[in-house]
């Protein structure tokens, strides 16, 4: 069973960046996708970006386009979220999510991922 540990969150001025990390405890290469989610208080929870594993098909939600960008590095099993620009409203759990299905589509929508990490906090203040 895929186990995802993410790390890299804080807390952080307005303007200021973060890279999440998320360590997959299988073989990257073996997934079809990898995405991330987040999650504020009282809210749902978002989906904000997705990598396909083995074509260059990254993409981002329009909240935050432009200033998140997903990458994955195979060698290291490793899926990350770069944010720059973060503003308060990008305050939320973040959470690296895969499916082990073998579907070969991966929408940003939480019910076709069946593996989550535990999530790891953002707080950006003004």
């Amino acid at each position: 069973q895929v186990q995802l540990v993410e790390s890299g969150g804080g807390s952080v001025q307005a303007g200021g960046s973060l890279r999440l990390s998320c360590e997959v405890s299988i073989d990257t290469a073996s997934s079809v996708c990898f995405a991330w989610f987040r999650q504020a208080p009282g809210k749902g929870r978002e989906g904000v970006a997705r990598t396909y594993t083995h074509r260059d098909n990254g993409f981002v939600a329009r909240s935050v386009e432009g200033r998140f960008t997903s990458s994955l590095d195979v060698a290291k099993n490793t899926v990350y979220l770069q944010m720059n620009n973060l503003k308060p409203e990008d305050t939320a759990m973040y959470y690296c999510a895969t499916r082990t299905d073998g579907i070969r589509y991966c929408p940003l929508d939480r019910a076709e991922y069946n593996a989550w990490g535990q999530g790891t906090q953002v707080t950006v203040s003004s």
